[in-house]
């Protein structure tokens, strides 16, 4: 059951409807119902494993709080966080371990299990109380819209929300839909209409051209994007429908000058975890090393971060990647102001823009081949030759498809470029109703014309 599944359309209208027809109270048991029966629809296991975690987390932090001042407190902190860690591992590396190939790793786990343990540091660190309404903290860990693929809410945000969940306003619920629509766009009129043609490159890279192979490579990531920040534009949208705020994702990343910047604007509720739970209390243990603690740091946040996309010596040569980009970034900071000096700050805005695009796309390599070896094969078969024709270069789409996924990726970039000078939702409130009304109509025909309905999987939902 994803976003765009008939089955969850019915589960949310079912949801929405009862949610605003019951008390105060009753509406937390209508969304913790409705997640548990959104989680159990995939598969009632993945609800089990995902109570058994929460419930575990909840106790755990009590403990730990009772345990503050104590000589046992660290012990109990750590037990708790090796649990599950240990628990994310088992489930993770369940395949290799058993050799069972058919073992499926239960959906949303890493974000739950990651939100977990954010939630028992705060309780450690005395910034957050131990919950003690297991309803309250259920919902915090299983809320349907965001179990998924994220975001992964700090308790400090969350939390209060579901203690005391507040009526949405109209504004609201209507910033909520532009939202979803714009996920939808992003997702069914630009990533699943190109996701087939590039898998299809990376499947026969064998025997693809060159020029094929790299605008596979330069498009994977544009795919890879529209596909996440359109769930999450969808699951932020369906949160506000029910009052929620929940954190943003993205924030324009393809604007972002240095592969460090990138990180600050790419998923931002992982990249922000890592930084606050990893790489700062790292680089804390390591300061006496000097830069080479910051730099061993930076290469264990980053190699893990590749790990805990998934089970393979590819995720960990993809954050290498970026962990070995980071580090020279910053060893070369001083050469590359005296070369911003040199040709303007706009030329060198401009250039380094695309060095950092490219630079992920290259790394995505990695992300998306079956094995280290592809990757290199892909890599190194990189090049502008073609087999017959030029018209290679469009990597198998027809003319149709390249001119709807092409109108969906200028729309996206106007998009972001427009959101990055100041909320263009609210701007665009403002408007003229009868001209608000045309581009909702607009873009509502433009998604059931041109929207590829029938592919439901979100990239994401792997992880």
């Amino acid at each position: 059951m994803s976003f765009i599944s008939l089955e969850f359309i019915l589960l949310f209208l079912l949801c929405f409807t009862l949610y605003h027809f019951v008390s105060d109270k009753g509406q937390k048991f209508v969304l913790l119902a409705s997640s548990g029966v959104f989680i159990g629809y995939f598969n009632p296991v993945f609800l089990l494993t995902a109570l058994a975690v929460s419930l575990f987390t909840y106790g755990a932090a009590v403990l730990v709080e009772q345990a503050r001042g104590k000589k046992g407190s660290c012990l109990v902190y750590w037990s708790s966080i090796s649990c599950l860690i240990l628990c994310w591992i088992g489930f993770r590396y369940a395949n290799r371990l058993t050799g069972d190939s058919g073992f499926i790793f239960p959906l949303g786990m890493s974000f739950y299990t990651f939100q977990a343990i954010g939630y028992l540091t705060e309780v450690y660190w005395e910034e957050e109380k131990a919950e003690r309404c297991p309803i309250d903290f259920l919902l915090y860990m299983l809320l349907f819209m965001k179990f998924l693929s994220g975001p992964i809410e700090r308790s400090a945000n969350l939390l209060p929300q579901v203690r005391r969940l507040s009526p949405a306003s109209y504004s609201m619920m209507t910033y909520g839909l532009r939202l979803i629509v714009v996920g939808l766009v992003k997702k069914m009129v630009l990533a699943d209409h190109i996701a087939p043609y590039i898998d299809g490159a990376f499947n026969s890279m064998h025997t693809a051209s060159g020029v094929q192979l790299f605008m596979a490579c330069l498009l994977y990531p544009i795919e890879l994007y529209a596909d996440f920040s359109g769930y999450t534009d969808m699951a932020i949208g369906i949160g506000m429908l029910f009052g929620l705020k929940l954190s943003p994702n993205f924030a324009h990343p393809f604007a972002a000058q240095t592969t460090a910047e990138f990180w600050r604007r790419w998923h931002i509720s992982l990249s922000s975890w890592v930084r606050d739970y990893l790489f700062l209390p790292l680089s804390s243990f390591t300061r006496r090393w000097g830069q080479w603690g910051v730099v061993a740091s930076l290469m264990v946040t980053f190699i893990a971060l590749g790990i805990w996309h998934g089970a393979g010596w590819t995720f960990a040569v993809y954050g290498l990647i970026q962990g070995l980009v980071i580090v020279w970034e910053l060893k070369t900071e001083r050469i590359r102001n005296r070369v911003r000096k040199h040709i303007g700050k706009r030329l060198f805005a401009t250039l380094s823009v695309i060095r950092t695009y490219l630079i992920f796309a290259i790394s995505l390599v990695f992300f998306k081949a079956q094995s280290v070896s592809d990757a290199f094969y892909f890599l190194r078969n990189i090049s502008f030759q073609i087999h017959v024709s030029w018209k290679e270069i469009n990597i198998g789409m027809s003319d149709h498809i390249c001119i709807v996924a092409g109108a969906a990726l200028l729309l996206m970039l106007l998009y972001d470029f427009f959101m990055s000078k100041g909320d263009l939702h609210l701007r665009f409130e403002k408007q003229p109703a009868v001209l608000r009304w045309i581009v909702y109509y607009l873009i509502v025909f433009a998604v059931f014309a041109y929207g590829k309905f029938g592919t439901e999987n979100f990239i994401y939902l792997q992880f």
